[in-house]
């Protein structure tokens, strides 16, 4: 009921989102009422300020996006759209995501997202307003991923500012954001991040009493397992020495394998319906988590902002989980953190690099096609990385080894990552199309689906009061606070060298190098921060070196994380400690429910695909 409420609320701000002064209007572009075929983009909302909105096409014009603007008057206005030419790190000429932008169905002038080479404000012609009461529109021209994070209609004449500080001031000031989020509720755990770690992290602390707030800045929950990016789940569940954590996993978890298949693969509304069944869980999807408020080391509020109209909200509790994948609540908090490749030195793993490095495991964006009764063509496409028979592939989709970005920062990077990752999918299937040798035998191929949420595999890792190193694993050191096992292979990502021949420093393929080991339960100390006192981790950013997380950041695995922090959640709670108080005073009340599990169903165990290599339990 409380998932409801919440959206009940954000529909009817969803309404309200412009603004308007004497002489001008401001429309976030992602707050349109009908966003036609357009989709929602928040994954770079800490980079340029916003979510905004995206043709995604895969080379078919969408259907227009439309919104009634109430303007302040009549008369001659100037207008401005904030869009990117996405394809520039690779082109200078002009790039693919074109469109137009419609006043009462009518184009108010030049082709926009061609053009420059990073987030601006194009002048997009002039207006006469006759009536206060418009309609605009957003013309999609080549379906190339276009993109439009906001419209400005001005009688001054002048463009927003442009760098993030001052653009931030002033869409605040425009959208009468109030500077102070909106209370959301006072909680007793408050979960950022709707990942397969999140969804289980707040499921497992609900069931044992705990007032629980999830924060998920998408509209399905599950991460990397949802539909939106479609990677099936690894690993095992249900092992020694804590047997019945997985149980919730279990009842979360698809019944089908796959990697990059059709929607239904993946069971969204079974991750949802589980969460919506738990009467003491609050969802809030669609709201991304930008700021933090600290009492010196201890994180008081968490504020997040809808992802389509700016609606900010004030989470409160004693104790915070931070399922981000990014690290990102560590790191708004100062959590110690790290990023990239430890060197061999440093914890004396025999699998590092000599010199410690910037280069992590890459994103993916993963595609597939289908076969249609007749010929379907594609529009010749090649922006700055030269495709030709030699080097494209002739093959009908690509999964996990379509993957990017391993040289450049996951983070700050990571539009940049996932652009790319659509640019060589496009470019490749045009030159397959088009001019390759097996054009005929791919005539009848269409693209049927382009992730346009990356798949990512690692970013920052917080440092607890345990970090986990490649030894830990290898010669099975266990520790008095084993939890959940990782029973994956040491599971490292690097450029594919066939592909690096083709495209050095430009791969967009990847390899996988294995090191089995036996089941490890890996030590409660890996999920809470060292240094920010209130804050647990789950998911591929717990405490663990870059050879560690090989094996810990399959999906079973961090679901069986987050069932161990909600129960710590659980036992913190109780005793009013913090979570480096339940290792220290209450790890055997922990062990204890780790022993009985919060698996409310017994259900049949479907979890029997992609469990990967390992030597077998350990004796």
């Amino acid at each position: 009921m409380r998932f409801f409420v919440v959206l009940l609320f954000a529909l009817t701000l969803h309404l309200t989102t412009f603004s308007q002064s004497k002489n001008s209007l401001f429309l976030e572009a992602e707050n349109f009422q009908n966003k036609g075929g357009w989709v929602v983009d928040q994954q770079f909302m800490d980079l340029m300020g916003s979510s905004y909105l995206m043709a995604h096409g895969m080379g078919r014009p969408v259907n227009q996006a439309e919104t009634m603007a109430e303007f302040p008057s009549t008369g001659e206005y100037t207008v401005f759209v904030r869009t990117y030419n996405w394809t520039s790190p690779w082109s200078d000429g002009e790039g693919p995501g074109k469109f137009q932008l419609l006043v009462n169905g009518k184009e108010t002038g030049p082709v926009l997202g061609a053009s420059g080479s990073e987030w601006l404000w194009q002048h997009a012609g002039k207006v006469n307003v006759e009536e206060k009461r418009i309609r605009i529109g957003l013309k999609d021209l080549t379906g190339f991923n276009g993109r439009v994070d906001a419209i400005f209609f001005t009688k001054n004449h002048l463009p927003p500012p442009n760098t993030l500080p001052d653009l931030t001031n002033f869409r605040k000031k425009q959208l009468k954001i109030p500077n102070k989020p909106k209370f959301a509720g006072e909680f007793d755990l408050v979960v950022i991040g709707g990942g397969v770690a999140g969804t289980t992290t707040a499921v497992s602390a609900a069931r044992l009493g705990l007032q629980v707030a999830i924060i998920q800045d998408r509209p399905v929950l599950g991460g990397n397992n949802s539909s939106e990016v479609r990677v099936h789940l690894g690993g095992r569940i249900n092992l020694k020495p804590f047997p019945e954590l997985g149980n919730v996993v279990k009842e979360i978890g698809p019944s089908q394998g796959g990697n990059a298949q059709p929607a239904s693969y993946y069971e969204d509304e079974k991750k949802m319906n589980v969460v919506l069944a738990e009467e003491n869980i609050s969802l809030f999807t669609n709201y991304r988590a930008f700021a933090v408020k600290m009492k010196k080391s201890t994180i008081t509020e968490v504020h997040a902002r809808h992802i389509e109209n700016a609606d900010e909200l004030a989470f409160r509790a004693p104790l915070f989980a931070d399922c981000t994948g990014d690290g990102t609540i560590g790191f708004l908090a100062g959590a110690d953190y790290t990023m990239g490749r430890e060197s061999r030195n440093e914890y004396g793993e025999s699998t590092a690099p000599e010199k410690a490095d910037r280069l992590t495991m890459g994103s993916s964006v993963q595609w597939y096609s289908v076969e249609e009764p007749n010929p379907v063509d594609f529009p010749v496409f090649q922006y700055g990385i030269a495709f030709n028979e030699e080097n494209s592939e002739p093959v009908t989709m690509g999964e996990w080894t379509w993957e990017t970005g391993m040289n450049f920062d996951q983070v700050s990077d990571f539009e940049r990552i996932r652009d790319y990752g659509l640019l060589v999918v496009f470019s490749n299937w045009s030159t397959i199309k088009n001019t390759s040798p097996w054009k005929e035998e791919f005539q009848k191929r269409r693209l049927d689906w382009v992730a346009y949420i990356a798949g990512k595999r690692e970013s920052r890792r917080l440092l607890g009061d345990l970090v986990l190193k490649e030894q830990d694993l290898t010669d099975y050191v266990i520790y008095p606070d084993a939890s959940a096992s990782t029973s994956w292979t040491i599971d490292l990502h690097y450029p594919d060298p066939e592909n690096t021949k083709h495209f050095p420093e430009s791969e967009f393929k990847s390899i996988a190098v294995h090191k089995k080991i036996h089941p490890y339960p890996v030590p409660y100390r890996c999920f809470y921060s060292r240094n920010v006192d209130n804050l647990f981790m789950a998911g591929r950013n717990i405490s663990v070196t870059h050879v560690a997380l090989g094996t810990v950041r399959v999906m079973r695995t961090t679901g069986m994380m987050g069932e161990v922090v909600g129960m710590a959640a659980s036992v913190a709670s109780k005793h009013n400690t913090n979570p480096r108080g339940v290792y220290e005073n209450y790890l055997d009340e922990l062990i204890e429910l780790m022993k009985k599990g919060v698996g409310r169903y017994n259900i049949q165990n479907m979890q029997n695909y992609n469990l990967g290599g390992s030597l077998g339990p350990k004796e």
